[in-house]
């Protein structure tokens, strides 16, 4: 993969890997911390096992909705995690499909997640999810704090 097309981010929580992967795959905990700081999370479908669909709408303040969707394709408990991601277009259709996989390792403090993300067809959408991922980290950090 050309590097400048992948998102790589790093963070520590202070929480165990269980409870890390936990946060990804159990519906009530994911809905906690998904999407950026101020959205919510009101519709939901994780379908958590290997070859599972999943599909989240986040909704921003103003009650404006954005879907995103796709499938895991390995789910080794409490370790890694990856899945397929793709946003909803307005025409129904599934936009620009990366993959995202999830790396915990347990460290003195708790956990060290790495997420790497990609292939994106540019920086600017690289970027975005760099911003999103991390606002919602600061939230899944907070479930933890």
């Amino acid at each position: 993969m050309n590097e400048g097309n992948v998102l790589r981010i790093e963070r520590e929580f202070s929480a165990s890997p269980e409870a890390v992967y936990n946060a990804w795959v159990d519906p009530e905990t994911l809905v906690k911390w998904w999407g950026p700081e101020g959205m919510t999370t009101p519709e939901y479908e994780l379908n958590t096992h290997e070859g599972g669909h999943w599909t989240t709408t986040m909704q921003n303040s103003e009650g404006n909705r954005v879907t995103t969707s796709g499938v895991y394709k390995v789910l080794e408990p409490p370790n890694r995690l990856v899945f397929t991601w793709a946003w909803t277009q307005d025409d129904g259709s599934r936009g620009e499909e990366t993959e995202v996989e999830i790396r915990l390792t347990p460290t003195e403090a708790g956990t060290r997640m790495v997420l790497i993300q990609g292939k994106f067809g540019g920086a600017g959408n690289r970027d975005n999810h760099k911003f999103g991922w991390n606002s919602s980290f600061n939230d899944l950090d907070k479930l933890f704090g």
